[in-house]
């Protein structure tokens, strides 16, 4: 059974970096897809990233060049590198986890099956 837990968000200013983290206690991240999804205050979730088994990435345009996301599967965890953290930036952020063969990844969050807690980033401007 997967449980995700995400953990490292907080109160950053605009430029500042944030790396989040997204753990499995199920100890089975390695047989899943990971996403991380974001959402604002009156906003519908939106895709941030996300990474195949096997690491390979994909990235909203609006990340694209600012974050980076990758797993440590021996750790059981994957991890979303966010740099130049911009006001917009500003939401609770989620990753999931989708049983997937080794190159897949999706953009669709229906299609993921477990859904980490959230954890809120506040960029100040």
């Amino acid at each position: 059974q997967v449980q995700l837990v995400e953990s490292g968000g907080g109160l950053v200013q605009a430029g500042d970096s944030l790396r989040l983290s997204c753990t499995d206690s199920g100890r089975t991240l390695r047989n899943y897809a990971v996403g991380w999804f974001r959402q604002a205050p009156g906003k519908e979730r939106e895709f941030v990233g996300a990474i195949s088994r096997i690491g390979i990435s994909t990235y909203a345009d609006s990340v694209k060049g600012r974050f980076t996301i990758s797993r440590a599967n021996s750790e059981n965890t994957a991890y979303l590198e966010m740099s130049s953290l911009k006001p917009e930036d500003t939401a609770v952020y989620y990753c999931a986890a989708k049983f997937a063969r080794p190159m897949e990844q999706s953009t669709k969050r229906e299609e993921y099956d477990y859904w980490g807690q959230g954890t809120q980033v506040t960029v100040s401007s």
